[in-house]
């Protein structure tokens, strides 16, 4: 049979190990991870191969030659452009002439592909996508099957709420030359996005095949090691080079012409290549060492993988590393846990190199030196750059320092391109403006034009950005809820979040750690936009300003919480003519974070004042002014959920028709409303960035996130406190109704929320337990799995930062939504086991 092996891979997420090498070349149980695909395939027999390349393709070629001292036939190509992984597959189908399996050539795997074959056959299948299941679905395409094993849905990397099962797509395809009726040539196609969905769209034959046996992606350094470790524990079957010895009773596999010497010790079993010396007292546990390599007397190697060539010196200690070929390690060194270093660097004697760094290819490292930081670029990082809220967070000056800054905006730089044009802004704390600049100057650093807007509000940046050209923006504050972290917030070419896949573009540069840099006389400047407020004021007087007799005198009090939104508003509220008294006015980058008691305590102040002086209503802004907080006149503080729906029905009522996007997991009172408006409701995803996008679909009038976040799209598709209070005043005057009046017209509910622990490990397994066992039920799989029960509806949601799932029921009263919640925090429970 034929195969083709996707072996193009950079390998950018095991740099620096993979700076010299094409990932499918870096050395698994002392062969390149390519070679056990090959034995793999010749294994169920495949003899016809085709390997497509990309990255350094010369290494490649120069190993398997044509194939035969392997036991193959090896036929190379390369496309001249990146066409996708469909794509790629296409422009080899001069070399297919019938059913064909398509394999990473960076995997790890035993699968018996003999039985996948016999399933595509009996299933007379266009396309199987083999499947495997595995703890942590996140970074795979997750796949449910139907009771007949064709796919039903499938989805590219998912977030935790979007894990709907832990069956995922290894890569591994068995397809038939009929598929490149759908592979357009020469363009970029992938599998996931473009070739299956129009397979399920055309009822074609697409099957998911659940295989048996051990499958990994080598996708980081840390997946690297510990695929090392179940080939040592015999979790993987897979052929390893040299004699088996049993030493201490550990199994010590040993090439040839490799030296032992007396008093060596092994506590795990461990793998070592040819023509290695190992000297008297050294003391190995689970390790793999490569050939032509010397471990000095009395050194320690735990749980460790080193390269060709590699010199370890006396007494050094080493913990869990990957040493790369040709690198010295001193004597009396010490390489703490997690570290890498690449081919052909000189640690000294007596240095430590502190845990988690990486050193990349050539480095000197001086005697007795004391490394804590990596070699070339910075600190370690997180394994996501970007968290569930699509913002980089850290410990400000700790783990969000200028050095890391600098880093953020070379990187961004280089995601944009040499000559675009971006726009920063900032809170007023003095952290964010020492990172501010740090990123700055690593924008200028790729060629990046840098428009500064100083302070500014959160949805005034927004606004500016798509107004001169704009390539993005980037936003940095104190955490709002925490105040030692710092987060970085990054707007598309729109004003809108970046997307999960412009993050991970963002990531993959990032952690490559070799950004172009600009020529001397190409380096970036910066710029002040110099009419930011004023694009901001006159949109916003377009389309509330026309509604100026209406607003006109409406006595409003307003708690700016210290913010830049104080720098714009009040001449705005001026113009319109309306009645503000105004709290905490001014700028105190000593008062962006508020605690709950500091939260509840401004509340309060606003409540009173605005009983007091009679007002209409009363509105808190967060600090970045992208939330908004309401009072009715009567003084009462609303729930974040009253507020949301209190502000839909005014729309409603404002409004000729129109859809109205909320998350969901919020009341199905929402939908009662809209029944009586000639309203429809669309349901969104719970992260922010699901919500945002919501507000950019056709028809849909306003958003909101149930959290104090109102978005109007007439303005703009982002999060905007200031837009949402001239509506609120718009709104309420055109319908003649007051705050209290609105908030009687809701019906009562009772939606209750309860979080129940469950380990990482566990996410995919119960969502997939979630979706089986509610089959006979009805459900939506929008964010997490909504069964629809009687009389309500529950929802059972992954948490995306914590070890823990969320669990909302509603129903006709707080005991049978109660009882639900019960049931079902007990069937999640269940689900783990």
């Amino acid at each position: 049979m034929q195969a083709v092996i996707m072996a193009g891979g950079f390998g950018t997420r095991l740099r620096p190990i993979t700076c010299s090498i094409p990932k499918p070349m870096a050395p698994v149980a002392n062969k390149p991870m390519l070679s056990h695909i090959i034995e793999l395939l010749k294994k169920y027999d495949f003899r016809d191969v085709t390997m497509m390349l990309y990255y350094q393709p010369e290494i490649i070629t120069n190993y398997f030659g044509n194939g035969s001292k392997f036991g193959v036939d090896i036929k190379y190509l390369r496309p001249e452009a990146d066409l996708g992984t469909a794509g790629s597959v296409g422009f080899a189908k001069e070399n297919i002439n019938g059913t064909f399996l398509v394999i990473s050539g960076d995997v790890l795997t035993d699968f018996d592909i003999s039985k996948a074959i016999a399933f595509h056959k009996e299933k007379k299948a266009i396309a199987t996508m083999v499947l495997t299941r595995v703890t942590n679905p996140l970074q795979f395409g997750v796949v449910i099957t139907d009771k007949d094993d064709k796919v039903e849905r499938f989805l590219e990397k998912p977030s935790w709420g979007e894990v709907f099962s832990d069956t995922i797509n290894t890569g591994i395809y068995i397809l038939e030359p009929e598929v490149f009726d759908y592979i357009a040539e020469n363009k970029d196609v992938d599998f996931s996005k473009d070739l299956y969905p129009k397979l399920l769209k055309e009822g074609k034959g697409l099957y998911g095949y659940i295989a048996e046996g051990y499958w990994k992606d080598i996708g980081n350094h840390d997946e690297y090691r510990f695929a090392h470790y179940d080939i040592l524990d015999g979790k993987v079957n897979i052929d390893v080079d040299g004699t088996k010895k049993q030493i201490e009773g550990k199994t010590i596999i040993v090439g040839k012409n490799t030296i032992i010497e007396n008093g060596v010790t092994f506590d795990s079993n461990s793998i070592i290549g040819d023509n290695t010396i190992i000297k008297k007292g050294a003391k190995i546990g689970k390790s793999v060492i490569g050939s032509n390599v010397t471990i000095g007397e009395n050194a320690l190697l735990l749980g460790s993988v080193l390269w060709d060539g590699v010199l370890i010196g006396d007494e050094a200690s080493l913990k869990e590393t990957v040493i790369g070929s040709s690198t010295k390690i001193g004597e009396k060194t010490s390489v703490q846990v997690g570290t890498i270093i690449a081919d052909e660097c000189n640690i000294g004697s007596g240095a430590t190199i502190k845990a988690n760094l990486r050193i990349w290819p050539h480095k000197i490292v001086e005697k007795g030196a004391i490394l804590s930081s990596s070699l070339v670029w910075g600190e370690k990082w997180n394994k996501a750059l970007f968290n569930a809220y699509g913002s980089i967070t850290g410990l400000g000056n700790i783990e969000i320092t200028p050095e890391f800054a600098a880093k953020i905006g070379s990187a961004y730089g280089a995601f944009v391109g040499s000559g675009a044009y971006v726009v920063i802004s900032r809170d007023d704390h003095r952290t964010t403006r020492m990172i501010k600049r740090g990123i700055i100057s690593g924008l200028l650093s790729a060629g990046v034009k840098v428009g500064d807007m100083l302070s500014s509000s959160i949805p005034v940046a927004r606004y500016e950005i798509g107004n001169e050209g704009e390539a993005g923006g980037i936003h940095i504050r104190q955490s709002p809820y925490d105040a030692r972290l710092i987060d970085i917030k990054f707007f598309d070419r729109f004003g809108g979040d970046i997307s999960i896949n412009q993050e991970k573009g963002f990531e993959q540069l990032f952690f490559r750690e070799d950004f172009k840099r600009a020529n001397m006389n190409d380096v970036g400047e910066i710029t002040v936009p110099p009419r930011a407020l004023e694009y901001y004021k006159t949109g916003y007087l377009n389309k509330i300003g026309k509604a100026k007799e209406v607003v006109n005198n409406t006595k409003i009090v307003i708690d700016y919480a210290n913010s830049s939104a104080s720098m714009v508003f009040p001449a705005i509220l001026g113009e319109l003519g309306v009645d503000v008294v105004a709290l905490n006015a001014y700028i105190d980058g000593k008062k962006i974070t508020k605690t709950r008691d500091m939260f509840e305590e401004s509340l309060n102040q606003l409540s009173d004042i605005v009983t007091t002086l009679k007002a209409t209503a009363g509105f808190l802004i967060d600090n970045g002014a992208e939330k908004l907080f309401l009072v009715d006149e009567k003084g009462k503080i609303m729930e974040d959920e009253i507020s949301m729906l209190v502000m839909a029905y005014l729309v409603m009522t404002t409004y000729k028709t129109g859809t109205i996007a909320v998350p969901v997991n919020v009341s199905s009172v929402i939908d009662e409303l809209a029944s009586k408006f000639d309203f429809k409701v669309t349901r969104t995803g719970t992260s922010q960035r699901n919500i945002m996008n919501a507000a950019k679909e056709e028809g849909v009038v306003f958003v909101a996130d149930c959290k104090g976040g109102f978005i109007f799209p007439e303005f703009q598709h982002a999060f905007d406190a200031m837009y949402a209070i001239g509506k609120s005043i718009e709104m309420l005057s055109k319908s003649d109704i007051t705050l209290s009046r609105v908030r009687r017209e809701i019906p009562s509910f009772d939606v209750l929320h309860k979080t129940i622990p469950c380990s990482w490990d566990k996410k995919g397994q119960t969502m997939r337990n979630a979706i089986q066992n509610t089959k006979d039920k009805k459900t939506e799989l929008i964010d997490g799995v909504k069964i629809f029960l009687n009389n309500g509806w529950v929802l059972l949601l992954p948490d995306a930062d914590e070890a823990y799932f969320h669990v909302w029921a509603e129903a006709k009263d707080k005991i049978t939504a109660k009882g639900f919640i019960d049931m079902y925090s007990d069937k999640i429970m269940e689900w783990q086991k």
